[in-house]
């Protein structure tokens, strides 16, 4: 379902990142900035987990934490907001 959402996206959103989602990007940790982009690429908790070197919980936290402290509802939410954000280009 994920590379979906990442696809339609990538149609629709502007390549330029919104001013008040760069805002919010900014306060998060270089951490927080790899996570929900690489949810955005389409990658499982397990995946992200094995190429950040961390176990998948951990992963489900710093997820968790993110979309608490953003005010994002769920998983698609956090893809379009690294989209929005500029973290994740289109065709990237």
């Amino acid at each position: 379902m994920t590379g979906l959402i990442r696809r339609l996206v990538e149609r629709f959103v502007l390549p330029e990142a919104r001013p008040a989602e760069r805002e919010r990007l900014s306060r998060l940790t270089e951490r927080g900035r790899e996570v929900p982009a690489l949810v955005a690429r389409g990658l499982s908790d397990a995946d992200i987990a094995a190429r950040l070197l961390l176990g998948e919980t951990t992963v489900k936290t710093h997820l968790g934490r993110l979309l608490s402290k953003l005010g994002l509802r769920d998983r698609a939410h956090a893809v379009i907001f690294a989209y929005e954000s500029g973290l994740v280009r289109a065709g990237a």
